[in-house]
């Protein structure tokens, strides 16, 4: 039985190699039409349901995509997010050579609830800025970002343009810059309105990230939650290994 389903399994891997070596070699760049099936299973000899089967396993890593008529295409290389660094959207989209352009969706100051008092250790009642911005990575729709941040450090902070300015430079302005953090990414699926603004289907599995901001006193400054496209993004993280521990 093992046997036969590694059987199985290593015509599509060496297909998918192929296929990816050809993309690096023939220096094919995002939004460019890959060759037809007929042409690559003639050049590597390979049968039809195998080729099909490493395509569509790179459609769902989001190397390729396809239209019903037109062909198969490279897509945009993915935003690298290091889930090490405290870098805000605005400067890993710089640092990618992104055009980043932001959409305000809610600006406003609202009481403390008891779960917000909580992650943000402030007592019930206490002002926070709540701002729900969507974010678009050249001209595509990336995320849906919300933060709660303690009005208390910013106040006045609702007069900023967010659909131009960067949240974490604008508190730096008030001496309340974001130095470390820590975020949670797990899976969610869209919601209607969230599948609208990203355009993408209702229901499609989505990162969720939430996480705190902390200042130089440790102290929560943001508490902030998202939801991203899964093709626009890739996280890494550096793995260091301690002297001593085997």
């Amino acid at each position: 039985m093992i046997m036969e389903e590694w059987d199985q399994i290593r015509p599509r891997d060496e297909a998918t190699e192929k296929i990816e070596s050809y993309i690096r070699k023939s220096g094919l760049k995002p939004g460019e039409k890959l060759i037809s099936e007929r042409e690559m299973c003639k050049m590597w000899n390979m049968n039809r349901s195998t080729l099909r089967s490493a395509i569509k396993r790179l459609l769902e890593e989001g190397v390729l995509y396809n239209t019903e008529r037109s062909g198969t295409y490279l897509c945009p290389a993915k935003l690298d997010r290091n889930l090490q660094d405290v870098k805000s959207t605005s400067e890993s989209a710089r640092r990618g050579g992104y055009v980043l352009t932001n959409r305000v969706l809610t600006m406003k100051i609202i009481e403390s609830d008891k779960y917000l008092s909580k992650k943000l250790q402030l007592t019930l009642g206490h002002k926070i800025f709540n701002l729900r911005r969507l974010r678009v990575l050249n001209d595509e729709p990336y995320m849906i970002e919300e933060s709660y941040v303690n009005y208390e450090l910013c106040k006045g902070i609702e007069s900023h343009n967010f659909a131009e300015e960067s949240l974490y430079d604008v508190l730096k302005q008030y001496d309340s810059p974001v130095v470390k953090g820590q975020e949670i990414v797990g899976v969610t699926f869209a919601t209607e309105e969230e599948a609208s603004f990203l355009q993408v289907k209702k229901e499609c599995a989505l990162f969720y990230l939430s996480g705190l901001g902390f200042d130089k006193k440790d102290l929560p400054i943001e508490y902030f939650k998202s939801v991203v496209r899964a093709d626009k993004v890739r996280f890494s993280s550096i793995l260091k290994k301690h002297v001593g521990n085997s």
